[in-house]
């Protein structure tokens, strides 16, 4: 087994879990920071059998690709004739995987709610 650990920017989060779910793989996403913009980041972990590892990482290319920032044109409006040629729009997107070995893996079952009992008390 294999575990997944994936560094992606906020704005894929859900188109990613979303194709994980529909490919049957399982995944957990916690909130993050950090990179050369500070901006929101999501990590997410994923134990996989280790044929699961190509799908996973064409998972993440297909969804998690570069692209270049919306906000690029908007922000053009603002900037000088002159100063037009020192512009750049932003490549946005991407993010960093990290595989590795599993010595052990073990899904704790969901707890199930203690039934009250007639008189209103709990077992």
């Amino acid at each position: 087994m294999k575990l997944v650990i994936a560094v992606i920017q906020d704005y894929d989060t859900n188109t990613l879990l979303t194709a994980f779910s529909k490919n049957g793989i399982m995944a957990t996403r916690i909130a993050s920071a950090g990179g050369f913009l500070r901006q929101g980041n999501t990590t997410v972990f994923s134990a996989v059998e280790d044929d699961q590892v190509p799908l996973v990482k064409r998972l993440l290319a297909s969804n998690c690709g570069n692209r270049e920032d919306p906000s690029a044109e908007e922000q053009m409006r603002f900037v000088d004739a002159d100063e037009f040629e020192h512009f750049a729009a932003s490549r946005i997107g991407g993010g960093v995987a990290f595989v590795a070995r599993l010595a052990h893996f073990e899904k704790v079952p969901r707890a199930v709610p203690v039934e009250e009992t007639e008189s209103g008390s709990r077992d």
